[in-house]
């Protein structure tokens, strides 16, 4: 049953740190996949209607594995990681035809860590950061003037372990995202329950990583630190913890991560097995979102407090499918679409900008294992 609350007159905005524009209403939207599955065979390119919510195929590219895919802020450059085993985790690079939707092989670099399971480029456009999964390691790559891969730059090997004997043996480095302003990275260790922090040096030639004097923050022992939403001034970090399907919340002050509050995503009396996966903010900060998989399937909505960042559970929202792996939420803050990876199909909902509450459309996206969801403007 959900709750539907009161939402303040004034409140303090939070955002996407880059508001897209759309074109005649339109945007693109990337969907990375699994293709070990057979189902899929690399990154598929939509035209999507902002008005309707309709998606239309416009081109697809073979790759092996593109799990987690970024868009450079121009829109000109995509990067993808191919996330393999044994040695073949990787990155690759490809040119964006925005208006074609066409996807242009560049090239591919070895990320030296396996299981590369997130990437993300800085707002410049300088370098490209990823993280591996099996490897615990994050890998930096320099981005070349016409888009490619230089040589990788830097890898940065975490060590430690968690509490969860089966999934906290090691390090898993899940996710690397900047900080709004770009002075900082955060870098979630599933393994480890961290999150470490570096400062971001670009000019570095060598070392444009270094750890910072706050160089970590804790998070619940044996949660398992996955993905991070933040509000657009810096101030506040939400974590999502994969394994306990947490949010924690973190106060922002000198780069220092303080928490100030933990909340759950599941509703009242689940017993079930966790998966939570991703969490995302809505364009106005005004709703928190956050996805769970295992025996779950659903999203969590949460009101954010505009005086001290706190969250208020509004309710529950089935994904209609299984295993949301990741979801997006347009530019414009009216459709939430989520990646139902196990049910092959992206769920496209309506969303009520002043309750923050989910209605099913009834437009799906058939694509095999969908991971990754990015909108890119024309």
């Amino acid at each position: 049953m959900l709750i539907i609350m009161k939402v303040p007159v004034m409140f303090l905005l939070f955002s996407i740190p880059t508001m897209l524009f759309a074109q005649n209403n339109r945007v693109n939207l990337l969907i990375g996949t699994y293709t070990h599955t057979g189902k899929s065979k690399g990154i598929y390119v939509y035209d999507y209607d902002l008005l309707t919510g309709d998606a239309t195929l416009k081109s697809s590219v073979e790759s092996d594995n593109p799990s987690f895919i970024t868009v450079s802020s121009d829109t000109r450059y995509v990067y993808a990681a191919n996330e393999n085993g044994e040695g073949k985790g990787a990155v690759s690079a490809y040119a964006l035809d925005a208006a074609s939707g066409k996807l242009t092989f560049l090239n591919r670099q070895l990320t030296q860590g396996d299981s590369p399971c997130h990437v993300v480029t800085d707002r410049e456009g300088t370098h490209v950061v990823v993280s591996n999964y099996s490897g615990g390691s994050i890998s930096v790559f320099p981005i070349q003037p016409d888009g490619s891969l230089g040589a990788m730059k830097q890898l940065i090997q975490h060590e430690g372990s968690g509490p969860n004997r089966d999934r906290q043996q090691k390090p898993h480095v899940h996710s690397a995202f900047f900080s709004p302003d770009q002075k900082r990275i955060y870098v979630q260790d599933l393994g480890t329950d961290k999150i470490n922090i570096y400062e971001y040096h670009p000019e570095s030639q060598d070392t444009p990583l270094v750890p910072a004097l706050h160089p970590y923050a804790k998070s619940a022992a044996g949660g398992g630190p996955r993905h991070i939403a933040q509000s657009s001034d810096g101030r506040y970090v939400y974590l999502v913890q994969e394994m306990t399907a947490q949010v924690l919340v973190y106060r922002q002050d000198n780069g220092k991560l303080e928490p100030i509050q933990e909340v759950g995503i599941n509703e009242d009396g689940f017993s079930g097995s966790n998966g939570a996966a991703d969490i995302n903010l809505s364009p106005d900060g005004r709703f928190l979102y956050a996805s769970n998989r295992g025996d779950a399937n659903t999203l969590a909505i949460y009101q954010v407090s505009p005086a001290d960042g706190k969250l208020a559970k509004v309710g529950n929202q089935s994904v209609l499918g299984r295993g949301p792996r990741n979801f997006s939420i347009s530019p414009d803050g009216k459709f939430l679409l989520v990646a139902n990876q196990n049910t092959d199909e992206v769920v496209v909902f309506a969303r009520d900008s002043k309750t923050g509450l989910l209605n099913d459309t009834g437009n799906r996206i058939a694509v095999g294992a969908p991971v990754c969801l990015v909108f890119a403007s024309l």
